[in-house]
Formats: structure tokens, C-alpha cells, sequence
């Protein structure tokens, strides 16, 4: 593992390498194209470098995530910020059925959490398209009376009355990555829709977001969990990257 200081001391980037000598070679032979201006302007700034050796690839990844969690290096995105990493929620009623997409998990504390989720991207756009494609098939709740539940910035509440009985439940099992049953039902009462026929391309975007969101988010990470027997659900934004780690090198 090594790490890139400026001449004032900063930490510019912490990365790893199994051959650093190759690694650096690298850095100083960078071509001057605009896919590597991020690596010219590194080189640039860096004044000293120091490296430290570990027992394992494992090791060397875990220790690289806890650096740039705990020092935010400058040049360094990924993992840097899991606070930002979100959770989709289901409140569920006698009447009404409530979902919530937050950063903020201690602020709603009443919805049943599924997360951490890496890609905000992914998670919103799947979010989005499951309100808009559960309000043809439910009746939605005033959105007055949805901003109440929302206890914290940049989170966001829909809700609906009249779902099917026990979808609160299959979507709860999507979320978590156990089942694609609700996706299902979903398509299938769609087809008996006819704003829904209407609207064909932008209900089929909308599925396909839900399912790139079920496979590439939900089911990813109900896999890590069980993998590494982690026994906390849902898992804290701090340790997602953790567990994936872990669960990549088979620990």
C-alpha cells in the first residue's frame, strides 16, 4: 500500500499495488490525454511518497478503505464518503403504505431500512421509477401529507393506499435481495393496466430500472452479507464497503 504526500504533509491519495515499482513506472510514463489528467495532476503535486508492506491482498484493500474513510484524501472518491451511501425504507399501515429513500437512517427510525446501497444513481433512479409505477396500481397519498414523514435533507416519502395485501411484504423481500417475486406481480397487473399499455416504453424503462436495482444493489449485498455471516441489518453505510471487501477475498 502506498500514499502520495504534497510538500506541505497532505495526504494526496492512498492506493495499493502487488508490484509498486510497475505501479510507479506507470504514474511516470502517463500519457497526455484527457482520461489521464487526473493521474498527470497527482504527479504533479506529489512531493514524497511512502509505502508500507501487508501480509495479503486483504489486508492491503482493508487498510486503503480505512484511510480514505478516515482521511478523505483529496484524490481519492471511491469509498471516501459513505455517509452518502442510501436506504429505501417501507412503513406499512392498516390503510397506507409508506417508502422512504434517505442517507439519514437514524432520522426514520419508524420504516423497516434496507441498505447501505453503493450507488445513489442506481438506488434513486430504482426509487423513483417504483413510485411511479406503484401509483398505477395503488391510490397515492397526498404528497402534503408524505413531506411530514420526511425528517431529514435529501430524503424523499411516497405513499399509497389500497396495495395488494402482502405487498408490503414482497417488497420488503426485494429490497433486502431474497426475491424478485413483487417485480413480478408488478409486471403482471401492469399488463392488465391500460395507462399502463399506453405508456409501454416508459413502464418498461421503469421495470428495467427496478431490476438493474434489485440485481446490481440489493441482491449484491444480501449476497456479501451472508458470505461473511456479518450479523447487522440494515448494514451501517460505514461498513458496506467493509463486507465487500471481506466477501471478494473470500473472508
Amino acid at each position: 500500500m502506498y500514499r502520495f504526500y504534497d510538500a506541505a504533509g497532505t495526504l494526496l491519495y492512498v492506493g495499493k499495488a502487488r508490484d509498486l515499482r510497475r505501479r510507479l513506472a506507470q504514474y511516470r510514463t502517463t500519457r497526455r490525454v484527457r482520461a489521464s489528467a487526473k493521474r498527470r495532476a497527482l504527479v504533479k503535486a506529489a512531493a514524497s511518497l511512502v509505502w508500507d508492506v501487508c501480509a495479503s491482498e486483504r489486508e492491503a484493500s482493508l487498510r486503503e478503505l480505512r484511510l480514505i474513510q478516515a482521511l478523505r484524501p483529496r484524490e481519492n472518491v471511491d469509498g471516501a464518503f459513505p455517509f452518502l451511501y442510501p436506504y429505501v425504507g417501507i412503513l406499512a399501515g392498516e390503510r397506507e403504505t409508506y417508502f422512504c429513500l434517505t442517507t439519514s437512517p437514524d432520522r426514520f427510525a419508524a420504516f423497516a431500512l434496507h441498505g447501505a446501497f453503493r450507488s445513489r444513481a442506481v438506488t434513486r433512479e430504482a426509487f423513483f421509477a417504483l413510485r411511479r409505477l406503484l401509483g398505477l396500481i395503488g391510490h397515492p397519498v397526498p404528497r402534503n401529507r408524505c413531506d411530514r414523514l420526511v425528517t431529514a435533507p435529501h430524503s424523499h416519502v411516497f405513499g399509497l393506499r389500497r396495495l395488494p395485501e402482502g405487498w408490503s411484504e414482497l417488497w420488503c423481500r426485494v429490497l433486502r435481495g431474497a426475491s424478485r417475486e413483487a417485480i413480478e406481480q408488478l409486471a403482471l397487473r401492469l399488463l392488465e393496466h391500460a395507462g399502463a399499455r399506453a405508456r409501454r416504453a416508459e413502464v418498461q424503462d421503469d421495470l428495467r430500472a427496478i431490476k438493474r436495482f434489485f440485481d446490481d444493489e440489493a441482491s449484491a449485498l444480501a449476497a456479501a452479507v451472508t458470505a461473511t455471516a456479518y450479523g447487522v441489518y440494515p448494514v451501517p453505510q460505514r461498513h458496506r464497503d467493509r463486507i465487500f471487501l471481506q466477501y471478494r477475498h473470500g473472508g
